[in-house]
């Protein structure tokens, strides 16, 4: 299977030279909505409003995903559905790792274990093969930048790229403004199956609520 949205997201994050995350925490909401969109066009699951179901466990041949299947079967607990806010509370900071074991299976990306001051331990990972990213932004730019129509996945990418405000990420060098209102415009366009831009539209608002939620109680604790 080609790279998935969670692993483009992940690879848009990191650094090209150090191999660092940036924006790590709202990079994870995105992967964790990037494999959620994934495993929707995938059949495996549905989200309508605030819920999450999961509709059929039959693998797909993609690690990452099949791992997140299962994992969400168990989170439900023999459960129809549970709310979509839920699962990626609980999942935010673990895909990132997930997604980053995926990039190295795939030679994207290799991963570099060292020590800081000689005693804490730290992971980085730089690239292995800049094409792969290469490709991803031309392929960004081509929507975003020069207004081409975007395919389904592309969409859906930048929709979630949108939504968790990583404008600046996926693109550093051009104006904010007008990167910001193009993402906007393709994230609300008609550019899929209802079912499927429905939800994306009920992903953008979990994703949404949760960031505020989170940004709410760091500022209350700091206070």
């Amino acid at each position: 299977m080609a790279i998935t949205l969670a692993e483009e997201i992940m690879l848009l994050s990191l650094d090209d030279e150090s191999g660092s995350a940036k924006q790590r925490s709202a990079a994870g909401w995105a992967v964790s909505g990037g494999i959620l969109l994934e495993l929707v066009l995938a059949g495996r699951v549905s989200v309508a409003g605030k819920c999450l179901e999961l509709t059929d466990t039959t693998p797909t041949g993609d690690e990452l995903l099949d791992g997140r299947t299962a994992l969400i079967e168990t989170w439900l607990r023999g459960r129809k559905q549970r709310r979509v806010t839920e699962w990626l509370t609980k999942d935010q900071a673990k895909a990132v790792g997930a997604a980053l074991e995926s990039l190295c299976r795939r030679g994207v990306v290799v991963e570099e274990k060292r020590k800081t001051l000689g005693m804490f331990p730290m992971r980085r990972y730089p690239e292995a093969d800049g094409v792969v990213e290469a490709e991803l932004r031309e392929r960004l730019r081509a929507v975003v930048v020069d207004g081409a129509e975007p395919d389904t996945r592309t969409a859906g990418l930048i929709a979630l790229i949108h939504s968790a405000k990583l404008h600046r990420l996926a693109f550093p060098d051009s104006p904010r403004k007008e990167v910001t209102a193009r993402m906007a415009q393709v994230a609300d366009g008609q550019w899929a199956a209802e079912n499927v831009h429905a939800a994306i539209r009920d992903m953008q608002a979990a994703m949404i609520a949760v960031t505020v939620a989170t940004s709410t109680a760091v500022a209350t604790a700091g206070s």
